[in-house]
């Protein structure tokens, strides 16, 4: 019996129709355009991380143009000489590109027709492409076109092990995310997309955002502090102002990512817990209504829209409360800002 995984299905633990890999080409790389060709992409919304430099072997490139040099794609069989010739032993540069089901199309049409002089205006091809397939077959090599993207989830799985190595990604690294939870006042208020503007911002990448509708045990993990220590709060009963507050109540939650040691960072953003005594220009303090005083006048709990995780181990407690201990794809390959572009 054949134990052999289906071709291209070797790379496990991603979400591919979530991730892309980006390919700068060598002409991009030697004519200074990949800043520019990633800052296009995070312009249109979507993240891009991991990026890499990289000197292309002749496999990687062979592998990348398998359907044209085997004559099994749409595209004119091309000669194995013409690749070495582009690829081998010359500098490349690729990242991840994350962002919702579909984004493989968008990245097709955000980096236009294969022939730059083809490409529509405000594609990437067309803007910053000088080279032309005429001219490419007149001097009997592969069109200069800067940048390739995956075509679609399946090509994305085959394009990652080419650039990136098969292997499962490693754990998920707590110390670079955090979990963001708007709270129920927060999607009551209307007040979810200004309070992620304001986290991103401040420098920090979200994504993965996801409207919640919360059960009982999602908050009584989330809130486990405050129920073991009930007793400090004689005056409200903790269980009861959770339930009344949250279960079944729509929530909005989101990962933030950043550097280490960027979660305090957060919770300074966040401001002080009650709204009240927030300072200005913190999340709090701006579009915070309510305030301690109230919420004990009234034997509830503040209403402070938002809560970002504490530290790397609360971020993992988070994570699996919010978005299922399983949902590790999610979290892989991990976003590593390595520049200024990397974000």
């Amino acid at each position: 019996m054949n134990d052999k995984p289906p071709s291209g299905a070797v790379v496990t633990g991603i979400d591919f129709p979530r991730w892309a890999v980006v390919l700068c080409k060598p002409d991009a790389v030697e004519r200074g355009l990949v800043d520019a060709v990633f800052e296009r992409i995070t312009a249109a919304g979507v993240t891009i991380t991991g990026r890499r430099d990289l000197t292309a072997q002749a496999w990687q490139a062979h592998v990348a143009y398998r359907d044209m040099l085997a004559g099994t794609g749409t595209a004119p069989q091309v000669l194995p000489a013409h690749i070495d010739a582009a690829y081998a032993g010359q500098p490349v540069v690729v990242a991840l590109a994350h962002g919702e089901p579909g984004l493989h199309a968008r990245l097709r049409q955000l980096l236009g027709h294969t022939d730059p002089t083809r490409a529509a205006p405000g594609t990437i091809r067309h803007d910053f492409g000088d080279d032309s397939l005429a001219v490419a077959r007149a001097e009997n090599r592969l069109v200069r076109n800067l940048v390739h993207t995956s075509d679609n989830p399946g090509a994305a799985r085959r394009d990652f092990g080419t650039w990136f190595g098969a292997a499962r990604p490693s754990a998920p690294d707590f110390e670079r995310c955090a979990v963001i939870l708007c709270k129920p006042d927060a999607v009551e208020q209307g007040q979810v997309d200004a309070v992620l503007a304001r986290i991103a911002a401040a420098g920090l990448t979200v994504t993965d955002r996801r409207d919640v509708t919360v059960e009982a045990w999602q908050i009584h993990v989330h809130y486990w502090d405050l129920l073991v220590d009930a007793d400090w709060f004689p005056d409200r009963d903790i269980p009861a102002c959770l339930d009344s507050m949250y279960a079944e109540r729509p929530v909005t939650v989101a990962l933030a990512h950043g550097e280490p040691g960027f979660h305090g960072r957060l919770r300074q953003l966040l401001g002080h817990f009650d709204p009240t005594h927030a300072a200005p220009g913190t999340i709090r303090g701006d579009l915070g209504e309510d305030s301690l005083n109230a919420a004990l006048a009234e034997k509830r709990l503040v209403r402070n829209l938002v809560h970002t995780s504490d530290d790397p181990d609360a971020a993992r407690r988070d994570f699996g409360t919010w978005f299922g201990a399983g949902r590790r794809e999610l979290l892989a390959p991990l976003p590593r800002q390595t520049s200024p572009v990397d974000a």
